[in-house]
């Protein structure tokens, strides 16, 4: 039996996982970008701020690796974020062209508030995956990702 991808025939392009698979990406953005600008907030301000929590004093070049954007686009995030009072940076002590990054009270409280639109989101597709069991959907997720790496 060969590893080897076989042969597809795209007879129709709009009839593939790919295509799905921007659909679903494209409507859980949309999703959250409705929910979060009530709160000021956008999906990657989001997403900063709650590897902050997870991850606090991580660098932009850390928090732009888990984001998915380029250091150049985390570098505007992290400063809108300080300029609402979300975040503060600080030196690293160690390396000094390094800034350290954490999460102010202000932070924490609009983390919250998004942390529950999130969560409703994700309740909405793991009920959208029925019959599936929700953790057989991240693995076979995991698994598409990783074939494409």
């Amino acid at each position: 039996m060969s590893s080897a991808p076989s042969a597809v025939v795209l007879d129709d392009a709009f009839a593939t996982i790919g295509f799905a698979l921007k659909l679903a990406q494209q409507a859980l953005r949309t999703h959250m970008d409705a929910g979060l600008q009530q709160i000021g907030l956008t999906t990657p301000q989001y997403a900063v701020l709650n590897l902050l929590k997870v991850e606090p004093g991580a660098s932009n070049a850390e928090l732009a690796r888990r984001s998915f954007v380029t250091p150049q686009t985390m570098q505007g995030i992290v400063v809108a974020l300080e300029r609402s009072g979300f975040l503060t940076r600080a030196p690293h002590p160690g390396h000094g062209r390094v800034q350290t990054t954490a999460l102010t009270e202000r932070g924490r409280e609009v983390l919250a508030a998004a942390s529950g639109i999130v969560a409703d989101a994700e309740a909405r597709l793991r009920a959208a995956s029925a019959p599936l069991d929700p953790e057989t959907m991240i693995a076979a997720l995991s698994r598409l990702a990783q074939a494409l790496r």
